[in-house]
């Protein structure tokens, strides 16, 4: 296999481009060489459409599967939080590299000052409704406002508006040396399942790829995002839904915090598990079915399903 090219199915976006080339580097380590294969996404074509309009998790990810499973590339690289719980058939994501900063972060246009000020109305950018939602439900009295593009791009509305700053992700910026940018570490928000991850896709087939990439599998950060999107796909929650989900291992054991929101903001529901690492494995169902034991849950999900007809 070492002495085959493996092609690396990517976005073009310079985010893309850095997560493609980190998953060659750790190949190339270990003496395979790569060629990197970019992809245009719906995501990327359609920019003037809000993400959860585009029909949310999928819109980034299904041309680089359909690429894997043509045969026209052997992997693709994805952000992880951004491949539906749902995987296409013949598909698997092969390898999870250790975990970035899941934390999102906010950056301002000139100071993040006015978010002490209770009585400040200000305008906040995001494509999120899990982000839009937990941050109303923090400052109601703010507006949001749709964003879309890459990180770039997304830096350069927020100087071109009149809007207050925006909401990304810390690993996104850090990882292409943007982190300056950042006015704070939203440390309150819960993130998206998986945030922070970098998943590779291959096919169910190929056992020389799944080797290859076996020196890049973070088991840790596997196990987490596992149970995060777990409690995802139970909840039925796509890239569209206000609901978070974050697990990490303390001391041999996985702490889990799980949220769901109204759209407004308005009605929150949050989760707490504190589990042993040997008895975790239905840890994201548990923690899904005991929020669904609550009326007000099901209340919010039926709401969140009407408001998106």
């Amino acid at each position: 296999m070492a002495s085959k090219t493996i092609r690396i199915g990517t976005r073009d976006s310079i985010l893309a481009t850095w997560q493609a080339e980190h998953v060659a580097a750790g190949l190339q380590k270990n003496g395979y060489t790569t060629e990197l294969v970019f992809i245009k996404t719906e995501g990327d074509q359609v920019l003037d459409t809000p993400l959860p309009m585009l029909g949310g998790k999928g819109v980034f990810t299904k041309a680089l599967d359909e690429a894997v499973l043509n045969k026209e590339v052997d992997i693709a690289v994805h952000s992880f939080k951004d491949i539906p719980t749902a995987m296409p058939e013949g598909l698997e994501v092969t390898a999870v590299l250790k975990r970035d900063d899941p934390r999102d972060v906010f950056v301002a246009r000139t100071t993040d000052a006015f978010l002490q000020d209770e009585s400040y109305e200000a305008v906040i950018a995001t494509s999120s409704h899990r982000r839009g939602g937990q941050w109303l439900s923090r400052y109601p009295r703010h507006s949001l406002t749709d964003i879309r593009g890459n990180v770039h791009t997304r830096l350069r509305k927020i100087n071109e508006n009149s809007w207050d700053g925006a909401i990304f992700a810390a690993a996104g910026l850090k990882r292409v040396g943007l982190d300056a940018n950042i006015a704070c570490y939203l440390e309150w928000m819960i993130p998206a399942p998986a945030q922070g991850a970098v998943a590779v896709m291959a096919r169910q087939d190929k056992p020389d790829i799944h080797r290859a990439l076996s020196s890049l599998h973070h088991a840790e950060t596997a196990l987490c995002t596992r149970i995060e999107r777990r409690f995802l796909q139970v909840l039925e929650g796509g890239c569209s839904a206000p609901l978070g989900a974050f697990a990490q291992v303390l001391e041999d054991v996985v702490v889990f915090k799980g949220i769901l929101t109204s759209l407004s903001g308005s009605q929150r529901e949050e989760i707490s598990l504190n589990i042993p690492v040997e008895r975790c494995a239905s840890m994201g169902d548990r923690a899904a079915e005991s929020l669904m034991e609550r009326d007000s849950v099901m209340h919010i999900l039926t709401e969140i399903r009407r408001e998106m007809k």
